[in-house]
């Protein structure tokens, strides 16, 4: 990337006079902000005046907007297909632009001057609207004769006092002007945000995931448990004895571990699974959506269903389709081994459930109760505005209005429930709260004849839906979505204000269970996955071989 002082180097290098103002000019098409600053540089060092360099940048900016504006008239929608539209601008901005426009017109073109990320789509959809050429370039002129003058000059009065430092302490003052321009540019990136309520709670959502450590990413999170885990393989003197802790699946369930061959041998057990069928990876398209359609035929099943792949975790790639063009249009995308599953609508739980080999009975190590959050529309936010309004919907908010992007401007009727996830996955922003008080005994008979009717099972984690809180407390009427191995977590950790210390001591006693599980096992006899071969297996799944 070239910076402003490196831009205005090469520019006074490469020319002179009228076509240096010619040069700064042109470079306000690549970058305004960045030829404005080196404008301001140039002006520091005594290459021309202000009122010289500022008129070079503004006619340079007003021109390239003047571009944007006819590409709008006169290419409408299909000059978005080409470069160089095509690099910056996706239809679905030129959408907002259009109905943001539409409302308020001259202040909407004097505004975008001023706010990063809002102007070429803006620009365009005026030019796509009609608006009058007239109307257009007199907003243009008057925001860019006040915001271009105002960049040179401070670029000019920081330049100079930077140029001053680097004559005065020579290289020494190097790390200082690179300071400088960098807080020069952050302050032009991330202030002129915050003066809209939209940029304010963006900025709000993402201080909240810096702030809040349920937001943190995995690998972050988890590297005390990675230390913990490696005291633990020293303890037993070996590395991969937890991969025995559930001889019934490849490697404990640590990797690779498929849910078709799991849900099969549930099944098989009696237990009450979501019924599912597999498409497999080496069938067409046309084949996998024949599957999936003789699949709801002779189960009596209707749309909506559940499409994920095989072998995945942390709920990626799984699609609630509503009809059967939305199937067909996920299929022909999706790649690998896949499997097609009833949709259970009620209440999701899951239920961490532990038994030792020597032990006749198990127990529910932890239940997490998962919400889907929903919001309630009233006839006059729109979704966005909605979902910015809400504390908790904003600090998932890029998710958020990624997934609804089709209906964002929507504005959703007084009362209307707004589902805004429909998969209990933490990380697609379900809520997850402690459940353990929902433990009783009647559930624990349930999952423990679940569990002991499949064989070579004693750790994981149940996926689970049920019609009711209290149809869970009796252990009835559930079905199980999903069984997860010894990479489980107790993911009622993730509940809204818990401590970090406090999940970290329950994930030290999940692991410590494993690894004293996987020791028993092997004590009777079961395989501990070698570290070759398990590190064979991790290689396998990070390069793609069996898509997650």
């Amino acid at each position: 990337m070239i910076d402003p002082a490196d831009l205005a180097g090469r520019l006074s290098a490469g020319a002179s006079g009228p076509w240096l103002l010619v040069a700064l000019a042109l470079a306000t098409l690549v970058s305004e902000d960045l030829a404005c600053v080196a404008a301001g540089l140039l002006v520091a060092r005594g290459s021309f005046g202000l009122g010289a360099a500022s008129l070079a940048c503004f006619l340079g900016i007003f021109g390239g907007d003047l571009l944007l504006f006819l590409a709008g008239r006169w290419g409408g929608r299909r000059a978005l297909a080409r470069p160089p539209f095509s690099w910056w601008i996706r239809p679905e901005q030129v959408e907002r632009g259009e109905a943001w426009f539409r409302e308020r017109t001259g202040r909407v073109l004097f505004a975008t001057r001023f706010l990063p990320g809002s102007r070429l789509p803006t620009y365009v959809a005026a030019g796509m609207l009609g608006c009058p050429i007239r109307t257009f370039a007199f907003w243009l002129a008057v925001a860019g004769a006040i915001w271009t003058p105002i960049l040179v000059w401070l670029a000019a009065t920081l330049g100079a006092a930077v140029f001053g430092q680097l004559q005065r302490y020579g290289r020494g003052a190097l790390p200082i002007a690179v300071a400088a321009l960098a807080l020069y540019l952050v302050a032009t990136r991330w202030i002129p945000p915050l003066f809209t309520r939209r940029g304010r709670r963006l900025a709000l959502g993402k201080w909240r995931r810096l702030t809040r450590w349920e937001f943190w990413p995995a690998w972050l999170v988890n590297v005390p448990v990675v230390l913990y885990a490696a005291g633990q393989a020293l303890r037993h003197r070996s590395p991969t004895v937890f991969t025995a802790v559930n001889p019934a699946m490849p490697a404990g369930g640590f990797v690779l571990e498929s849910k078709v061959e799991i849900l099969a041998a549930l099944g098989a057990g009696g237990a009450p699974i979501a019924r599912f069928a597999r498409l497999p990876a080496e069938h067409t398209q046309e084949q996998r959506l024949s599957t999936a359609h003789a699949f709801l035929a002779e189960h009596g099943l209707d749309f909506p269903v559940v499409v994920k792949p095989d072998v995945g975790q942390r709920g990626e790639g799984v699609t609630v389709v509503k009809n059967a063009e939305a199937l067909a249009a996920h299929l022909e995308t999706a790649t690998g081994e896949g499997i097609v599953q009833e949709y259970v609508p009620g209440r999701e739980f899951g239920v961490f459930y532990i038994r030792h080999p020597d032990e006749p009975k198990g127990k529910i190590f932890s239940i997490t109760d998962k919400r889907l959050p929903t919001l309630l529309g009233d006839g006059e936010k729109t979704l966005e505005e909605l979902i910015l309004a809400d504390d908790r919907a904003v600090c998932m908010a890029p998710f958020h209005l990624e997934r609804h992007k089709e209906r964002i401007d929507q504005v959703p009727a007084a009362g209307e429930r707004i589902e805004l996830v429909e998969i209990g996955n933490h990380c697609r922003g379900a809520i997850f709260l402690d459940g353990i008080h929902l433990a009783t005994p009647e559930l624990l008979a349930a999952i423990d004849a679940a569990s002991q009717s499949y064989e070579g099972f004693f750790f994981g984690r149940y996926d689970l839906r049920v019609p009711s809180e209290e149809h869970l407390k009796g252990g009835r009427g559930f079905r199980i979505l999903e069984l997860n191995g010894v990479t489980s977590e107790a993911t009622h950790i993730y509940q809204p204000g818990a401590s970090l210390l406090a999940a970290y001591r329950t994930l030290f006693t999940q692991w410590r269970l494993a690894f004293e599980i996987g020791a028993a096992n092997v004590a009777r006899g079961a395989r501990a996955t070698p570290l070759r071969e398990l590190i064979g297996l991790l290689r396998e799944h990070f390069s793609g071989g069996r898509p997650r």
